[in-house]
């Protein structure tokens, strides 16, 4: 475990140890972060697809520039490829083939989801990877250290970016509002460094490590994708790999999608309808005729199998069900609507 930077509340865990984000209390957030010492499926395990091509010739060093396979701007990930990129790219290559399938297969649930918000943002597509390194797209993960969902908040940094946490809801497990939150962040990371491998190493290490290292290192400054290979070798062992990791599973991941893998899991599509507080969700199950744990999947926020007492509240059904709900409530009670 590594020591964790006190500088207020915590907040998102990524990586594969337990760790805290520390945000100021104003309008920019400090972080900071601490990792368990398991690592998540997609951390540990290789593609299952043998061989990518890549560029030849020896690179000029793990923390000197490296040879590109392709940088690009806007909603493109810039994939650097160099000794660090090859070693975590034979590593999910080799050894545990089933548990990565497993994690390709999981993609299909929300890759849509987090694509289109990507899009829609201009920010690039190669961060659902992140999501994937952080949580194997499990919107109930749950770290040592209390991180949680999709991209693993912790509960102060949450609730700064909007979401709810209470003993009722946890929207840190709603794919829909986790993933707006996270971009919320990345992207000012990415506006303070005017880099995405620095952006990703913050969302690591948190801000504060990544500012200190530049001060002492890159005399402050905090420009070009270039930048993060020559100050990597003085963040955090682990913050070093997060960013060959997140390019070794981009690259992987592009080689099974060319190959014509296709996730076999239905992508997460609902309808909406409000209820009365304190609806059973195993209710709402038998009025739309499915099983509870459809609603639930449909509801992961929903932590007490039921809405909030006392409130009015935004139940996620069975895509053409929310007439049924409406029809059986009735009274104006229960009200459809599309989000």
């Amino acid at each position: 475990m590594h020591d964790i930077e006190n500088r207020g509340p915590s907040g998102p865990r990524l990586g594969p140890r337990p760790r805290r984000v520390a945000t100021d209390s104003g309008a920019e957030p400090r972080a900071s972060l601490r990792r368990s010492r398991r690592a998540l499926p997609l951390l540990m395990v290789p593609l299952l697809f043998a061989h990518i091509d890549l560029p030849r010739g020896e690179p000029r060093g793990a923390d000197t520039e490296p040879r590109a396979t392709d940088v690009s701007s806007g909603d493109a990930l810039p994939l650097h490829v160099n000794d660090r990129v090859r070693k975590w790219m034979h590593r999910f290559r080799t050894g545990q083939r089933a548990e990565f399938e497993q994690v390709l297969r999981r993609r299909g649930a929300y890759e849509g989801l987090i694509r289109e918000r990507l899009r829609e943002r201009g920010m690039p597509e190669g961060l659902l990877y992140l999501a994937m390194m952080e949580s194997g797209l499990k919107p109930r993960a749950t770290s040592a250290a209390s991180a949680v969902g999709l991209w693993q908040f912790m509960a102060p940094t949450a609730q700064q970016y909007g979401l709810r946490v209470d003993e009722w809801v946890d929207e840190r497990r709603d794919p829909v509002r986790a993933t707006n939150a996270a971009l919320d962040y990345l992207a000012w990371l990415h506006n303070r460094y005017g880099s995405w491998y620095l952006a990703a190493a913050a969302y690591d290490a948190g801000p504060g490590r990544v500012d200190r290292v530049l001060a002492r290192h890159a005399q402050g400054k905090a420009a070009g994708e270039n930048l993060y290979w020559k100050i990597a070798g003085y963040l955090p062992l682990e913050t070093r790999e997060y960013v060959p990791r997140l390019v070794a599973a981009s690259l992987l991941a592009q080689d099974a999608d060319a190959a014509g893998f296709e996730s076999d899991v239905q992508p997460y599509r609902y309808d909406r309808v409000f209820v009365p507080g304190g609806t059973p969700l195993r209710a709402i199950a038998r009025i739309v005729g499915t099983e509870t744990r459809v609603i639930r999947n449909l509801n992961p926020h929903l932590i007490q199998g039921v809405t909030p007492p006392n409130e009015t509240y935004p139940v996620r059904v069975p895509v053409g069900t929310a007439g049924k709900v409406v029809a059986v409530l009735g009274k104006g009670r229960a009200i459809r609507r599309a989000d």
